[in-house]
């Protein structure tokens, strides 16, 4: 299954690659949470170690944003939440520097995919984009054949595992979904 991308002619691909002919030059993804400090930035990381694993770190660009300020103070980002950081060392995977950053209207022409972690997102990135006229706004389990299932958030749990579990089901669907 190929996820179908409406992307500029100028973005796509004319050679052959292992994504597909029709897929952009540079699949663009921007991950989304509440505060980007736990879930997104965790799909943000495993969905670059998924894609450096599989050798396709060139056919990608991958970040991630919150639909809210709660964690952005004078301009500037909080890190990573110290236990979603933990859950990704656990897996080898470092998510050093990250900063939460608030999603813009601008984002919407960027990125070809805006992948929420659950409804609430989907709804606070349509009011902040205006809309999603070329159906860029997407829920990541989803990816996992879970359509409408939420990411587990942990910031209400404290289960920083189920989270991970989601994540990675998620972001490993959507790899195989782009191939």
């Amino acid at each position: 299954m190929t996820e179908e991308l409406n992307v500029p002619e100028s973005r796509k691909n004319t050679g052959k690659s292992t994504i597909g002919h029709d897929m952009p030059k540079q699949i663009r993804i921007l991950f989304i949470c509440h505060g980007n400090i736990c879930r997104s930035p965790m799909a943000e990381f495993v969905m670059k170690d998924l894609v450096r694993k599989a050798g396709l770190e060139g056919r990608f660009e991958i970040a991630s944003a919150a639909t809210t300020t709660e964690e952005i103070w004078g301009g500037r980002g909080n890190p990573v939440y110290p236990p979603a950081r933990k859950k990704l060392a656990e897996h080898g995977i470092s998510c050093e520097g990250k900063r939460a950053r608030l999603t813009t209207r601008s984002d919407y022409a960027k990125y070809d995919l805006l992948i929420g972690m659950d409804e609430e997102n989907k709804w606070d990135m349509r009011r902040i984009y205006g809309g999603d006229p070329d159906g860029k706004v997407k829920n990541l389990l989803d990816y996992a054949g879970r359509t409408g299932q939420e990411v587990a958030d942990p910031w209400y749990t404290g289960d920083f595992e189920a989270t991970w579990r989601d994540v990675l089901e998620g972001c490993t669907g959507l790899l195989e979904t782009l191939r």
